[in-house]
């Protein structure tokens, strides 16, 4: 049997504001044991039997900080697959896709088990058995969801009602799906006993799904084979990756699963199963993972309390004291600074929505921003100039690239630098510095085998990150 987990990764996560921003979101979110949320969902797929190939579908500007985080954990360098999307596309777009090029590589009679980037799982061998159970179930021609045993009344799910028995072990058919409640129809769900919230995640023969979708859903099926027919395909050794063509994409329906296809059909059925199920939608269920003290508080990062109850803190960078206050989230980030009480932890989104609206950036980046080469920090922002700390890894180069309306000053701080400036190559060793004009064609390289650390110094007119003309570049990024 040959089992392919496909991970979706497309989710911002915009309740986890000010840590999951659009360039940094849910999914690379550290929890409290230093592994983040991918990272886990790699190594759990990675874990079962069958699988040969891990998938992920994501957007195109995530790759290299996803390929990063899978780099520290696929210690036994399994085999990797990408489909990268331009823009996000709804979840029917993406599985179509995965189920296409799985058909292409591994055949119809693959499995494929679609699981979301951002959710937590903490019984890993009661989720193994679930997943069994869902794989003996698509071999007999169903399209299967994992229904989670309701814990309590959740109105933030949608439901899965279960009918009849399949005939099968442990699956039931799907009478219906259910949009999320409110309270007191969420009660009278869990107290039937035949409700299972709606968890996203799939188990497929992969010719059963696309037999399915040709059934249901046509225009979404012959626009995912039309992306992928005009898409670009990089193969390595253990590794594919299919970059979809935007114009193509862009006629995609934009649907997801549920509607197009798990709604209509006949042949769903569903697994339940309790296996520590989470989808970390708020900072409420963040703070669950960590232990609390004697009055109810949860502390990550230095915090001191007196008379304090029941609040969560989270402030990896600074000292928080807390005097006299209870049932507060409070999301402390180098450049925001985020206070909510318990009960509204759910409307933080309201807040994202109010900064993409003004046109605020902090929707978008961290203080921290990463790059396929490294990262830069922003230290000051000022009236024509900016400060930045650039760290670049070992034998990573920047595009070969020119500015209109900066100048810039590097100062090597660590680690050995190589710089094309105009029409000059300098080797440039710790304490030692470049001026760089506007205009001047420039690239910065690391030839090293440490991180090479250097301070930016730009100044001019204009210092968006926009103003950016790229010549060359060792990551496909010339000409955007």
């Amino acid at each position: 049997m040959d089992l392919i987990p496909v991970i979706l990764s497309g989710g911002v996560g915009s309740r986890l504001w000010p840590v999951s921003r659009e360039a940094h979101p849910k999914p690379f979110m550290t929890l409290p044991d230093g592994q983040n949320l991918i990272q886990k969902t790699f190594l759990r797929a990675a874990a079962l039997a069958g699988v040969s190939e891990v998938m992920t579908v994501t957007n195109r500007d995530l790759l290299f900080k996803t390929e990063d985080e899978y780099r520290t954990v696929n210690k036994n360098g399994l085999a990797q697959g990408f489909i990268l999307e331009p823009f996000g596309r709804n979840t029917a777009a993406a599985v179509a896709m995965a189920a296409l090029q799985i058909k292409q590589l591994h055949g119809a009679d693959a499995h494929m088990l679609v699981l979301a980037a951002d959710h937590l799982i903490q019984d890993e061998k009661a989720f193994a058995a679930a997943v069994a159970k869902a794989v003996h179930l698509s071999e007999k021609g169903w399209l299967v969801t994992f229904g989670i045993q309701p814990q309590y009344p959740e109105t933030g799910f949608g439901y899965i009602e279960a009918g009849d028995s399949t005939g099968h072990d442990a699956g039931l058919k799907v009478a219906r799906f259910v949009e999320k409640p409110d309270l007191k129809t969420a009660e009278a769900y869990v107290a039937a006993g035949n409700y299972f919230w709606n968890s996203g995640m799939f188990c497929f023969q992969v010719g059963t799904v696309l037999e399915e979708f040709a059934a249901h859903a046509p225009d979404v099926l012959e626009a995912a084979a039309a992306s992928i027919a005009s898409s670009r395909l990089t193969e390595g050794s253990a590794y594919h990756c299919l970059s979809i063509d935007p114009d193509s994409f862009a006629k995609v329906p934009d649907i997801s699963i549920d509607y197009a296809l798990m709604e209509r059909s006949s042949k769903v059925a569903t697994v339940p199963c309790d296996i520590g199920w989470s989808d970390i939608g708020s900072w409420n269920a963040v703070s669950e993972l960590t232990a609390q003290d004697d009055n109810g508080n949860r502390f990550e990062g230095e915090v001191l309390s007196h008379g304090s109850r029941n609040n969560y803190v989270n402030s990896e960078d600074r000292l928080t004291a807390l005097v006299g206050v209870e049932d507060l989230l409070i999301i402390d980030t180098p450049d925001a600074l985020m206070i909510a009480h318990k009960n509204h932890a759910q409307d933080v989104k309201h807040i994202v929505t109010q900064l993409k609206s003004s046109g605020h950036t902090l929707h978008q980046l961290h203080q921290t921003v990463h790059r396929p080469w490294g990262t830069y920090t922003t230290l000051e922002n000022g009236e024509r100039f900016k400060i930045k700390r650039i760290v670049v890894k070992p034998k990573a180069s920047l595009s070969l690239q020119m500015h209109h309306h900066r100048s810039e000053h590097w100062i090597v701080v660590s680690g050995m630098a190589v710089v094309v400036n105009d029409d000059q190559e300098l080797m440039l060793n710790t304490n030692e510095s470049t001026f760089i004009r506007a205009g001047h064609t420039h690239r910065l390289t690391n030839p090293g085998v440490i991180d090479l650390v250097l301070i930016e110094v730009q100044s001019g007119d204009y210092l968006g990150e926009d103003d950016i003309v790229r010549f060359e570049d060792v990551y496909g990024r010339a000409g955007q």
